[in-house]
């Protein structure tokens, strides 16, 4: 092997334990709330345990992870909160989601999210308690869940054409198999037809029992579903005599969120020409 080729195997294997380092740090900000264990990260990520506990050494010593030393589980680290809050800056759509998410827990009483999608995944960015004092506690700030989970992921993954369903049940076939056994691809395609031909999706409590989820998807100018607004509350809460009433208050904020969305997006536009005439 000469110097070029051993160079491009160096590069190679670096962009390699790259990608693995940061597939772990997704894995435990998926997990926001309870942490995770070495043994699930292991099964999740693919990785051998020595591999994964080396990955995460390293993300310990940057401050990005930490391990709480009684329950031995993972969380995001201090320098995480760091970059998130940087990160917020760039990424406005949160902001623009606060009003929206405060209307529906208030109008609905039970509990808002706003939640983005990353890939083939939707993140949850914040949660608004709504003043029903039975709450379900599914989904937290930073939890992540593959597209089809949830009332967020499943209304994402509906509004997204078949060829990038199909892409999407394929990428996280693995994952949702080990983590979401209820979740197959047959029961997904089902609740995509289900919630296209109903106008917004519904979680009969798949996630956690007599936990359910109603949500919409919010598109960007290019009418890609870039997000998700969703209410979450007990089974009694989520019949379909009451499913139109709070699929009305989605419809009402999601068309807020677009129309701020679009004229954020416009303001840009005019700003960069601006620039370049100047």
């Amino acid at each position: 092997m000469d110097g070029r080729e051993e160079g491009r195997g160096q590069v190679a294997s670096g962009a390699q334990s790259v990608e693995r380092v940061i597939g772990l740090l997704k894995l435990v900000a998926g997990q926001a709330g309870g942490g995770v264990s070495l043994a699930e990260l292991v099964v999740a990520s693919g990785l051998n345990r020595p591999t994964a506990r080396r990955l995460l050494l390293a993300l310990m010593r940057g401050g990005l992870v930490e391990q709480d030393e009684a329950t031995r589980r993972y969380h995001l680290g201090p320098e995480s909160y760091v970059i998130g809050t940087l990160a917020a800056d760039r990424f406005g759509i949160h902001r623009l989601a606060q009003d929206s998410l405060t209307r529906l827990a208030q109008a609905s009483g039970d509990t808002a999210f706003f939640s983005v999608r990353r890939d083939m995944s939707a993140v949850c960015l914040h949660r608004e308690e709504g003043p029903f004092p039975v709450r379900t506690h599914v989904l937290a700030a930073g939890m992540r869940h593959p597209l089809g989970v949830g009332g967020a992921g499943l209304a994402i993954l509906a509004a997204l054409p078949d060829a990038a369903v199909d892409a999407a049940l394929g990428e996280n076939a693995a994952l949702l198999a080990a983590t979401y056994p209820a979740h197959t691809p047959e029961r997904l395609r089902d609740l995509v037809r289900e919630t296209r031909a109903r106008g917004y999706a519904v979680n009969p409590g798949l996630v956690v029992a007599h936990s359910w989820g109603i949500g919409m998807p919010v598109r960007d100018a290019r009418g890609e579903p870039v997000a998700a607004l969703s209410l979450a509350a007990i089974e009694s809460r989520m019949q379909p005599e009451r499913q139109p009433m709070l699929a009305a208050l989605l419809r009402d904020e999601v068309r807020r969120l677009e129309t701020k969305l679009n004229g954020q997006v416009r303001s840009a536009g005019r700003k960069s020409q601006e620039r370049k005439a100047s």
